[in-house]
């Protein structure tokens, strides 16, 4: 058995990092929503919150291309 290339071993570090930090972003933010409206956050918090939120799945997506490139070539 040959040892993995170390190439493909960043790279399946890259999208285990991209899928945990989907998830995690994913999860964050619903338990955010949930207990900002039990408490009654005010809207200002909730936009931050979301703003967070799309922050973490931007640089989840570029981080995805930047693997689906580097496959490509």
């Amino acid at each position: 058995m040959t040892a993995p290339d170390p190439r493909q071993m960043a790279t399946a570090r890259e999208a285990r990092l991209a899928g945990i930090v989907m998830a995690v972003t994913m999860l964050g933010w619903l338990g955010a929503q949930v207990v900002g409206g039990e408490m009654g956050w005010a809207p200002r918090f909730a936009l931050l919150v979301d703003l967070a939120a799309l922050a973490g799945f931007v640089w989840a997506l570029v981080v995805t291309y930047r693997i689906w490139r580097k496959r490509r070539a």
